[in-house]
């Protein structure tokens, strides 16, 4: 970090200055779910690093009033209109900014901060996001819907704005650490790790009569509800798979999904020699968290060191298509394109709020989506309004089709 002198924080930790001693500016988009918590432990541990510009939540109005204060944040945006007065009083002793609802969000990450942390889930975080990619900042990307929706939209814009997209999930960000940009043709294949979710074993039977609170129950990684239903009936890995084709000069056919239960191998990539390079770690979001913040240097995190003695086994297996059903869903909506990724998103978002508020059993999800992708239709999407006509075409048939069952 350019002979940059060492400084010990008063949490202990250790940190950089970044760029001569600037501090990078930051704008955290969903700063109160699993990313964006996250997010702000590291912040707090390099306060010498980093300043504050925007923080956003949706309804979790306490928490993240005493982010803002907290971290020093200059605004804070809660994305519920009807929310902004309860916002407003809890910063009402501050010099803190306050503003709320959809609009507010975009301006947020139009705010000048250099790195903005795309943390809001769901095709919600799309316009905010986009937002950040036009003025051309770097932008460390935590939502999968982005590229799943609007990937062709999405990488034109970071191409034509020179924004820098770093993504945040640990698989993502693993390939990203070890992939040869400068020598792709080089590149064989890339290796999506998962880890299995807590249904790996379990038979259709069990599966079928699964409750929400053993669907969240991840072996690994402590994440939101949504997406450890996705890890469950391995969406997510259908998802990332489509990020993954965006992401990276590979090919659809060039994208390889592996179970490995122990989440140390956080994925991999293949060269045409033989040779595989892999990211390794202990399960901890702060890592590819602290790489993108830090980019292109790097920080420390308290993320527990990773002791391959002791481990003593990695194990790997093929995802069985008959128990996730997601992932050929996913595989078809890639090889059609168009507007197929969306209603695959959109009809998941619905589903997974359905299974959460036992509206429907857990194997319900990926029939529920194959319908949504049977009944709209997945024709060319060449703007950002196709794109949320299409969604919400598709979350409305989704949730009628719920409803019809109650």
């Amino acid at each position: 970090m350019n002979e940059a002198a060492e400084i010990i924080d008063d949490r202990g930790g250790i940190g950089l200055p970044l760029h001569d001693n600037t501090l990078r500016s930051v704008t955290i988009l969903g700063s109160t779910g699993s990313i964006g918590c996250n997010t702000i432990d590291l912040l707090e541990r390099h306060r010498e690093s980093f300043t504050v510009e925007a923080l956003t939540a949706n309804n979790n109005i306490k928490l993240l009033a005493e982010q803002a204060r907290k971290i020093g944040a200059k605004s804070a945006v809660t994305a519920d209109h009807s929310r902004y007065r309860e916002l407003k009083c809890e910063l009402a002793d501050t010099n803190i900014n306050v503003s709320a609802g959809p609009e507010a969000l975009v301006e947020a990450a139009d705010m000048p901060a250099e790195f903005v942390m795309a943390a809001i889930v769901g095709a919600a975080g799309l316009r905010p996001t986009l937002a950040a990619v036009k003025r051309g900042a770097i932008v460390g990307l935590a939502n999968k819907e982005c590229l799943v929706c609007a990937g062709d939209l999405m990488i034109g814009e970071v191409e034509r704005n020179c924004a820098t997209l770093l993504p945040v999930d640990s698989e993502h960000n693993a390939i990203y650490q070890v992939f040869d940009f400068e020598r792709e043709a080089s590149v064989a294949r890339i290796i999506l790790t998962a880890s299995g979710g807590p249904f790996r074993n379990a038979d259709l039977t069990t599966m079928t009569n699964a409750t929400p609170e053993q669907a969240v129950a991840h072996p690994n990684w402590d994440m939101g509800a949504k997406i450890s239903v996705d890890s469950a009936t391995m969406m997510n890995k259908g998802l990332e798979m489509i990020e993954a084709f965006h992401l990276f000069p590979v090919t659809a056919e060039k994208i390889d999904i592996l179970v490995h239960p122990q989440s140390v191998i956080h994925s991999m990539v293949e060269y045409v020699d033989g040779s595989v390079l892999a990211q390794l770690g202990t399960p901890d979001m702060r890592t590819p968290i602290a790489y993108s913040l830090a980019w292109p240097e790097r920080i420390a995190t308290p993320s527990a060191k990773l002791d391959l003695a002791e481990l003593a086994t990695l194990t790997f297996e093929a995802p069985d298509p008959e128990r996730f059903p997601c992932l050929r869903l996913a595989q078809e909506a890639l090889a059609t394109g168009g507007a197929a990724p969306i209603i695959l998103n959109a009809a998941n978002e619905i589903a997974v709020a359905a299974f959460l508020k036992r509206k429907i059993q857990f194997m319900d999800i990926p029939r529920l989506v194959e319908f949504c992708m049977l009944k709209v239709g997945a024709g060319e999407v060449n703007s950002i309004e196709a794109v949320m006509e299409i969604d919400g075409e598709a979350r409305k048939i989704a949730s009628e089709n719920i409803d019809s069952r109650q």
